[in-house]
């Protein structure tokens, strides 16, 4: 299986970036262990990040085909982005949205998800394992 990882605006940032919320553990990292678990499990990964709506936008409507499914971090959008949401719908790919934070413990205006009605499921809350946690459930969710 191959499956598209999607990191949105400002993850590029990770580590660096309000740490007390989104932890000390860099993209880079998080992306290493992510191919670990695909190795793992016989499959692998395909690491795309974008500060960009659309360029997000196009990544999905180009992965139909190519990929069994989508593990997407839409950061920021997750709460703004009808576009990212109809691209997931019309992907028809099993897609799994994950966050580090907690959204739902969060600022009001980040507690409500655009995206998370067209996934097969959503993790938030767990930090980098939060990703590890999504990888495994979509990994599971496409081999039932």
């Amino acid at each position: 299986m191959k499956i598209l990882v999607i990191h949105g605006p400002n993850l590029q940032l990770l580590g660096v970036r309000n740490p007390e919320v989104y932890g000390s553990v860099d993209l880079d990292t998080i992306n290493q262990q992510l191919r670990a678990i695909a190795a793992e499990n016989q499959s692998s990964i395909d690491v795309h990040q974008s500060n960009h709506e659309g360029e997000i936008v196009d990544t999905i409507g180009r992965s139909r085909g190519e990929y069994s499914g989508i593990l997407i971090n839409p950061a920021a959008y997750t709460h703004t982005s009808v576009a990212i949401r109809d691209a997931v719908e019309a992907a028809q790919i099993p897609t799994v949205e994950v966050h580090l934070s907690n959204i739902y413990a969060r600022e009001s205006f980040r507690q409500h998800s655009l995206i998370a009605p067209v996934c097969v499921g959503q993790i938030s809350g767990f930090g980098p394992q939060s990703y590890e946690y999504g990888l495994k459930a979509l990994l599971g969710h496409l081999s039932a």
